[in-house]
């Protein structure tokens, strides 16, 4: 059995002894003006009581203020022995010399002046509850006592460590390698700062984690503590955002204050792009509390002695926001990337999370991790949860390929959903994505097809995959230009094969655009205009979106740009077509294919467009051959 007491007990009483004590004056003072007993007289009327003093029933009266209260002789069969009634505003004047003639025993009450208790009861009981009110409000103090109220306000919950559920590690943070050897110095300073102090040492009090949504800048701010087993504080910047100004700025001082009580502890401040934005430039609204509470932060920044033993952690993934006397040295003048992961990072990520899980002894993680670029780790958690709940779905004992691949799809193109195609437009997708595909099977320096599916999903119709053998930091021209090959060759494939186009390419030709005008504007290569930065916008550094900034080049220069990239395209779907052109029999054999078994993979694929292999109409079961296609 556990010694430990338990703070919510005295807490509860502390909370409900005000309003119990003054329900209890209340209650003792009516007790003592109006007491309860089982002889209590019977209210009757005045003319009642009069009769019965004449009858001679009556052997005593008592006469009050407004009333009269007497005792029978004989009482009734009740046991009802006083009766009470109240006298009329006008005294009477028979009352007396009636009570005498019938020899009844008078007593006269001595009138009672108002009770000075009951007088200032009200007041007593509106300073009680003020009292109650405030204490509740300050939680028995500013520093603490109550939990709710105005004391936890101010502090915030970023002025208690928090415990994780269980200890994480470095060996938690998978695909992160370079990032986590920035901060494992940290650790030896955390564990033993005296060491360092000795020779003068100063290790960075500050440290900006930047990267990507998803990275896991957390999970490694979480590492460190539990590596360097220090106590934790975590909050997010618009913790300190409040209604009221200053607010924040006490929460700052309150986190630091009890870090540096438990030191060496680790504070770690998420999003701190929502309060660390650059003044002055009406980011953020120009909230004076924001600016506040980022000035308080630069000071406590500034208050670390080289005897404290605290690590400050903040993560972001908007640095280009970011103040600059955030980022001088002495403050946050350690910067780590956290960047997407790799494919060798994302097994390793994949095999940290799948660990736990039951997977079939077939499930190949290196191919999930091969045709996942671009997901961070938050993605490769959510794709194998998706892969396990799709098992469950099927009431599978273990998580198959084809759960995998269908998490795949799930997270990368959206929901599978059931539509009512006709024929005619079933054969005109069929085409569509067969021109995808012959394009970038026939491409040399285009990526391994992995397969092609007419299903719809989210917001597509069809899609094909391409599973990339290695990871690309470079993009050379010839790649890129068989990439705006492989895009319009859709809509080239249903040009030359149904004679005209539809508006199945609009996301082909919005991506071939973009594409294009980056291959002139950006990397300089258009031969007529060079290497010369001609955008129209930045791009955000982690998330890719694009950030508007007014133009600065000229109309005519930006009609060349325009005239290259329409250039670019027109050669593309040039190439596209006499593509579509030489192979228009091996692509007939896989739009009948697509039409009929709707995805089809690699070994299909190639049953289908391989050049060695003899060309043979694709009947599908129970279908006489279409003569076209056997054409």
């Amino acid at each position: 059995m556990s010694n430990q007491s338990d703070p919510a007990g005295p807490q509860k009483f502390e909370r409900y002894l005000v309003p119990l004590l003054i329900g209890l004056a209340v209650f003792i003072f009516l007790s003592s003006q109006f007491p309860i007993g089982a002889n209590d007289p019977r209210t009757v009327t005045y003319t009642e009581v009069k009769s019965r003093i004449e009858r001679g029933d009556v052997s005593a009266a008592t006469l009050e203020t407004n009333a009269i209260v007497v005792e029978l002789r004989n009482p009734t069969d009740t046991g009802q022995d006083r009766l009470r009634a109240i006298t009329p505003q006008q005294t009477d004047p028979e009352l007396l010399p009636l009570l005498e003639e019938a020899g009844v025993t008078i007593t006269a009450e001595e009138p009672q002046s108002p009770s000075v208790l009951l007088a200032f009861l009200p007041w007593i009981a509106i300073v009680a509850f003020y009292l109650w009110l405030s204490r509740r409000m300050t939680g028995g103090g500013m520093g603490g006592g109550l939990p709710g109220g105005l004391g936890d306000f101010m502090d915030g919950r970023a002025s208690k460590p928090t415990e994780p559920t269980r200890k994480i590690t470095f060996a938690d943070v998978a695909g992160q390698d370079t990032a986590k050897r920035e901060v494992s110095e940290l650790v030896e300073f955390l564990r033993d700062p005296d060491r360092f102090q000795r020779v003068g040492a100063t290790v960075p009090h500050g440290v900006l984690l930047m990267g990507p949504p998803g990275t896991g800048k957390t999970l490694l701010a979480r590492a460190l503590a539990g590596e360097a087993d220090v106590p934790f504080f975590s909050t997010s910047g618009s913790e300190f955002i409040e209604v009221f100004v200053g607010v924040g700025a006490g929460r700052v001082r309150k986190m630091f204050e009890e870090a540096r009580k438990k030191a060496p502890a680790i504070i770690f401040i998420d999003e701190l792009d929502s309060i660390g934005r650059t003044r002055g430039t009406g980011l953020g609204g120009g909230h004076d509390e924001r600016e506040q509470t980022l000035n308080q932060i630069l000071a406590e920044l500034d208050g670390f002695t080289a005897r404290e033993a605290v690590v400050v952690l903040a993560a972001t993934n908007r640095p280009d926001v970011l103040d600059p006397a955030l980022l001088r040295p002495g403050r946050f003048d350690r910067h780590v990337t956290l960047s997407l992961p790799d494919k060798v990072a994302r097994r390793a990520i994949l095999d940290v999370h799948a660990k736990n899980l039951p997977m079939c002894a077939d499930v190949d993680l290196d191919q999930v991790a091969a045709g996942t670029p671009g997901f961070s780790g938050a993605d490769l958690k959510n794709l194998l949860n998706e892969a396990a709940i799709t098992a469950a779905r099927r009431s599978g004992s273990d998580i198959a390929p084809a759960d995998l691949d269908e998490a795949r799809d799930k997270v990368m193109m959206g929901t599978l959903r059931t539509l009512a195609i006709q024929p005619d437009e079933k054969h005109r997708l069929a085409v569509h994505e067969a021109g995808h595909t012959a394009a970038a099977y026939y491409d040399p320096d285009a990526d391994p097809l992995y397969k092609v599916t007419i299903i719809p999903r989210g917001r597509s119709l069809g899609s094909t995959h391409t599973l990339p053998e290695n990871e690309r930091h470079t993009l050379p021209e010839a790649y890129l230009r068989g990439q705006l090959t492989t895009l319009l060759a859709g809509r080239a494939a249903e040009k030359r094969l149904l004679g005209s186009v539809s508006s199945g390419a609009d996301d082909d030709i919005r991506r071939a655009t973009a594409l294009a005008r980056s291959m002139v504007a950006r990397w300089g290569m258009d031969p007529d205009i060079g290497p010369v930065d001609l955008r129209d916008s930045d791009e955000h550094p982690f998330l890719g979106q694009q950030m508007a900034q007014p133009r600065g080049f000229a109309d005519e220069t930006a009609g060349r740009v325009d005239r290259s990239v329409m250039a670019l395209l027109q050669a593309a779907e040039t190439q596209a077509t006499a593509l579509i052109d030489a192979h228009r029999d091996q692509i007939r054999m896989l739009v009948a294919r697509l039409e009929a078994e709707e995805t089809l993979d690699l070994v299909q694929i190639r049953e289908c467009l391989d050049e060695d292999r003899k060309v043979r109409p694709f009947v599908a079961p129970g279908k006489a051959a279409d003569p076209e296609t056997a054409r």
